[in-house]
């Protein structure tokens, strides 16, 4: 007798982004694979900076919050086409230096077994006019 593997939906992905707001490292973990992988919006290779497990990916997410104390994705919108999913939003944060960021973005996720195996995020980046 084969086990059911949860589906992804999009009130999977709704909870996702709630534990971003809420800052709660743990929650977003419960949603991620053990050999998960998170390709940062910057870095210095092609792809950002790619956090590889889940103690890094952990990590790196909870330093979202440490440069971005305030931070908030708002305006959420998402969709989940087989093992593909999306989040769009906007980012709205503060740095330390007191300067706010206000930018557009998405995530493109792959997922397996009911949970995120990557989270690809893609951030927009303002300048002046």
């Amino acid at each position: 007798m084969q086990t059911a593997i949860p589906e992804v939906t999009t009130e999977f992905l709704e909870a996702f982004a709630a534990a971003w707001n809420r800052h709660d490292v743990d929650a977003l973990m419960s949603f991620m694979t053990e050999d998960c992988v998170f390709e940062s919006s910057a870095g210095a290779d092609a792809c950002g900076t790619r956090y590889v497990g889940s103690e890094a990916v952990r990590a790196a997410f909870a330093k979202v919050w440490a440069v971005f104390p305030d931070a908030q994705w708002a305006h959420a919108r998402h969709f989940v086409h087989g093992d593909r999913g999306v989040s769009e939003w906007t980012f709205l944060g503060t740095r330390a230096d007191g300067s706010r960021v206000e930018v557009h973005g998405c995530d493109l996720f792959t997922l397996r077994g009911g949970k995120i195996l990557l989270k690809n995020s893609y951030r927009k980046s303002r300048s002046p006019s």
